[in-house]
Parts: structure tokens; sequence; C-alpha cells
């Protein structure tokens, strides 16, 4: 299905340009006349359709800005190209910090329209990532924030605890979408700079002729369209962490200029008579692979090894299969409370084996994005494999749903048991506490308890307890499973888990180990 592009001006002429371009290019244009109509669009039926916005700056009524603002705050983070034919620099960088991703000058060319186009929409939200962090209004991102239970990404952020206490440079590695600004603001808010600010700049959104004024700042009247001073994101994050994101797609020539920064700790402004000094921590990221592109003559040598003097690697989705389950529940249930009022509880265990099987190229953006989208679209109370038809169709037929679903999760689940286990935390507790189990349920006898000290006096391991505790929970409950579970405080899938952990048979209740 073709990206559906909103193109709002209120140039008529403008718009049919636009439209016919557009369409070229292989794209959905959908027209609004003015920036009331564009935001009327984006509150409507067609706005979760909507992919991209082409944005006129300069409009009667609500301008450019205020479309920017109006999408700020109905929380709409959809790519925006702004398109200008008057205002100085000043506009463009205010429309730049308002959000925008790229901007064209009127009469902007097809080749560079398609390219901003095409770019714009590699970037699947304006702030994908920054929704994850939205903790940070209540305090800093810290590792524990990091929804993880993957070895390979314990051993990433093993490494990115030992680089807080420090100000060496850091370079963070990885795919689109693998969450490197979340490693970047836990360094930070796990360090002496946890309550300074934290800039960040995608140095891969900001066109050529800004980068070096957003970065390094300009005098009033240092060049046209320079109306008023601006301080540069290296002043702003003075004191704090200045995380440069997509860093390989920094021109040469301004390759030189931050390279001074880095060696020195000064800028020189455009147009400045003087450097200013700067107390920033650098962490740099990038989804290429820079050592490459200095192969290739794209990236300087020396400014790489200032940069990646602590390079972390941040593993790809796929690679950590089994940090999915986590991040759906996490994302379930946030979308769930903001979206449905808590109405989607769960998620059906042929829906989770899907995503487990999915690639996920886009990785955690684009899984957040699909839980999202399937929350919305979702009319019952549980996710099937139905809200997810774009995966679906890359999935099936290569994997076996019901095998593995089976595998993963007690035969005979039910979408509703699935359900219970993907609650919120506090709806989850209450339905353990108040959950009506059979009158012929077997009660553990006045019997059935648990040595807490070893044959030495000594108190127990916890592991050992709750191995004990396991069994003798099977075995008063005839090995029914979810009661099992129930009665344990726990969910049917950490049971499952940990029964593999303690090598215990599900289907007789007896282990390959001897109890202590």
């Amino acid at each position: 299905m073709a990206a559906r592009i909103l193109l709002v001006d209120d140039d008529p002429v403008q718009r049919r340009l636009l439209d016919a371009a557009v369409r070229r290019f292989g794209y959905d244009p959908v027209a609004a006349h003015d920036g009331a109509t564009a935001l009327a669009v984006l509150d409507g039926p067609e706005g979760g359709d909507i992919s991209l916005v082409i944005l006129d700056l300069v409009m009667p009524g609500v301008d450019g800005l205020g479309v920017l603002k109006g999408m700020a705050e109905r929380g709409l983070e959809l790519p925006v190209i702004v398109q200008t034919s008057q205002g100085g620099i000043d506009t463009v960088v205010a429309a730049m910090r308002a959000g925008a991703f790229d901007f064209v000058v009127k009469p902007a060319s097809p080749e560079r329209l398609k390219t901003a186009i095409a770019n714009a929409l590699k970037v699947e939200s304006r702030g994908g990532e920054a929704r994850r962090t939205v903790r940070q209004a209540a305090g800093p991102l810290g590792f524990r924030d990091i929804i993880t239970r993957s070895a390979a990404m314990e051993r990433t952020l093993s490494l990115a605890r030992k680089a807080t206490a420090s100000n060496i440079p850091i370079l963070v590695e990885g795919e689109s979408g693998v969450g490197k600004e979340m490693v970047a603001r836990a360094i930070q808010g796990s360090g002496e700079r946890a309550s300074k600010p934290f800039v960040t700049v995608n140095c891969g959104a900001i066109p050529e002729n800004l980068v070096e004024s957003i970065l390094f700042g300009h005098e009033k009247g240092s060049f046209t369209g320079a109306t008023e001073k601006h301080a540069g994101k290296f002043v702003e994050a003075n004191g704090g962490t200045l995380f440069l994101d997509e860093v390989g797609d920094l021109a040469p020539d301004v390759q030189v200029k931050l390279l001074r920064a880095v060696q020195n700790g000064e800028v020189d402004p455009v147009g400045g008579r003087s450097t200013v000094k700067v107390d920033i921590r650098l962490i740099s990221a990038t989804h290429r692979d820079l050592l490459q592109r200095v192969r290739d003559g794209l990236f300087r040598e020396d400014l790489f090894y200032r940069l990646s003097v602590y390079p972390i690697i941040v593993p790809p989705l796929r690679n950590r299969r089994e940090d999915i389950e986590p991040l759906v529940r996490h994302f379930l249930s946030r979308f769930s409370a903001s979206e449905t009022k808590g109405r989607v509880k769960g998620i059906s265990p042929r829906a989770l084996a899907m995503l487990e099987a999915y690639d996920w190229p886009g990785n955690i953006r684009q899984l957040e994005n699909a839980l999202f989208r399937a929350v919305v679209l979702c009319e019952g109370n549980t996710l099937t494999e139905d809200e997810f038809p774009q995966i679906r169709a890359q999935v099936e037929g290569t994997v076996d749903l019901d095998r593995a679903a089976f595998n993963r999760y007690e035969p005979g689940a039910t979408e509703a048991d699935f359900a219970r286990e993907f609650s919120p935390e506090d709806e989850q507790e209450t339905q353990f506490a108040n959950a009506q189990f059979p009158a012929n349920t077997v009660e553990p006898s006045s019997g059935g308890t648990l040595r807490a000290l070893d044959e030495q006096g000594e108190v127990r391991p916890l592991s050992e307890v709750e191995y004990d505790m396991i069994l003798m929970a099977i075995e008063h409950y005839s090995g029914q499973m979810s009661e099992v579970a129930r009665r344990l405080g726990i969910g049917r899938s950490t049971l499952y888990r940990k029964l593999k952990e303690y090598g215990i048979d599900p289907e007789t209740g007896r282990s390959d180990r001897i109890a202590s």
C-alpha cells in the first residue's frame, strides 16, 4: 500500500504541483488548503493512515509552526517536511526545533523533493524513541527502565554501566530502532550529570546548510536571514550531555569543526569573533559502519577515533527475541491504558508466537508502532493475528504458529487465560487475589511445609526454596498448571520458564534433579 502524504499549502497552484509530483513518485496525496484543515484531517478517520506531512510554513490563520505545535499537543509524531519561499534562517530553525524532519525551498526540484520524502519515510515516527523515555518528565532515565531479559542486551548494558563514572566519549552502534538513545539517556541518568541537560541532535535530519549553525550557533547578522543570535546545541548542552544521533551522516566540512570541538572543548559560532568554551559529555550514535565509511573516505579517521573511544553495540531485536514478550507486555499495557481505557487486556498465544517469529527489521521502534496500531484497531479485549495483517502476511507459511504457541504455553491455554498473563500489573494482582476456583480444588495440607534451614542450620538459597515450592504446588493441585500459577501468584509463562530452568517436566511434575 502506497504511503499517504498530507499536503498543506494555501496556494492552490502549489498544491496541484505537489499533488502531481507525489503521485508520480508513487505515493497517495491528501490535500489541505490551510493549517486548521490539516489538523482536522489528522484528527479525523484518515489521520491514522497519514505517513508524512509536507507543510507550508507561511499561511494565513494557523501557519506551519502552528500546525507543528498542534501536532505536538496531540502527540502526533509523523515526519514533517516544511517548505517555504520566504522567511529567514530563524524561521527554518524554529520549525526544525518544533519537530520538522527536513525543509525545502519553493519551488523545489523534483529530485530534491523526492529525496526529502524518501528520507523522511525512513523515519517511522518523529520521536519514536523519545516516546519510550516518557519517564524523564518525572526523573532521569536509568538502566532499570530498559526492558530486557536477553543475555546479549545485558552484556551491552553492563558495558554501558561501566562508562557512567567517567566522561569518556562513547559511540553507540546499532540498527535504526534498537534503542540507542535510550542507552545514551540511561548512561547520563546514572552518572554525575543526571540533573543536567540532555540535548539530542539528529545529524541526519538537519539540512546540510544548517548543520554548522545548529551545532555551533551563529551571531545576529552573520549571514542572510540570521536575524537573531542562536546559541547552538553545544552551548545548550553545556554542563550536561550532547547526543549526536546518526553522526555518520555529517558532511566532511562539519566533521572538521566537530573534531576541534571534541578535542578542545570549544566551538566557533558562525560569524563569531571568539570561541566559546563548553563542558559536555559527548555520546554519538550511528546505524552505519563508520569504520567502512572511513575506508571509503566519507568519514574522517581522526574524528572516528575521537568519537569511538568507548564503543557500545546494541544488538538488533531479532538477535534477542526473548525481549519481545516483555516489550509486548509493556507497550500493550501503556497503549491500552491511553487508547482504550484498559479495555484491551492481552494478546493471544498465536499472535505472540507470530510476533516472536518475525525478524523486526525496524527493531523496537517497529514493534512499538505495531502494538500501537493493533491496540487502536482491536475491537475486543485480546489482540489476535488479525490486528497484525502485515506481519502475518510475512510470517504465515514459514512458521507453524499453532506449534509455536503450543510449545511456549500450556496445552489447552485459552485467550482469556493468556490475557490474564498480560494484564497491567495492578489488575493482574487483583485478578490473582479475587480468583474463584472450583469447589473440588485440592488445598495444601497443614503438614505441607518447606524447610527454611539446611542441615547446617543455615538459611537455604532462595532458588532451592522456590524449586521445592513449585514441586509442592504441582503435587497439591494435581498438575493443573493454570491453578498452580494462580496460587503461586505468577503468570503461566513465568511458571513454564521456571519449570524449564529447574528441569521440571510439566506433564509429570517430576524433576531431573533431586529435591533438597
